[in-house]
């Protein structure tokens, strides 16, 4: 045990204390020094919206930085993903399509058009869109995470933009009444891919 005034104590009290000094004065800094963007704010709020599936306050917050950064395609993608979230499919294409026309190699909002035209019942145009996110981002084949998944209390992985892509090109192959391209309780498993490409 340490007693009360030993050299090691003084020692000990003093390293708390400018640990603290210096823990205060980056916070300050921060805070009082460093500018903030306000449309970063939105953005990084409105990606938490979409986790939480408070998709009305993610489209304000996406709304919101685009009103200070229009040319965002991260901003238009996540507009895009609000409005998919609250089956304003129509709109949510045109957010997409915005994302995508100010970034071309924009591979999360390739992959997640796929989805809406899926969902929409465009399979083939699906699928040429989860093919080109592919080539893109090949990563995406990967789907969430484990810690992503623990998160969204996900215990088994959804279907990735792959596994959609080789089911609709096998049902796609099919006579058109054979074929089974959506089946509702399964690809609403289907998630959104997170907003990424802010260059």
């Amino acid at each position: 045990m340490i007693q009360t005034g030993s050299s090691i104590h003084r020692l000990m009290v003093w390293l708390a204390v400018a640990t603290g000094i210096v823990v205060a004065s980056s916070v300050l800094y921060e805070y009082v020094f460093t500018n903030h963007d306000q449309g970063e704010l939105h953005y990084r709020r409105g990606n938490l919206r979409l986790e939480d599936g408070l998709y009305r306050e993610a489209l304000t917050e996406f709304e919101g930085q685009l009103r200070l950064h229009p040319r965002e395609p991260a901003g238009h993608l996540g507009k895009g993903l609000a409005l998919m979230g609250m089956a304003r499919d129509d709109e949510a294409l045109a957010a997409i399509d915005d994302a995508i026309a100010l970034k071309p190699d924009f591979a999360a909002a390739f992959a997640n058009r796929g989805i809406l035209h899926d969902r929409m019942g465009l399979s083939e145009k699906a699928l040429a869109d989860y093919r080109h996110a592919l080539a893109l981002d090949a990563t995406l084949a990967d789907g969430p995470g484990w810690i992503t998944r623990f998160f969204r209390k996900q215990p088994q992985a959804p279907p990735t933009i792959r596994d959609r892509a080789v089911y609709l090109a096998e049902e796609l192959k099919k006579p058109p009444a054979e074929r089974l391209l959506q089946v509702p309780e399964l690809d609403g498993a289907q998630r959104s891919y997170k907003v990424h490409g802010k260059d």
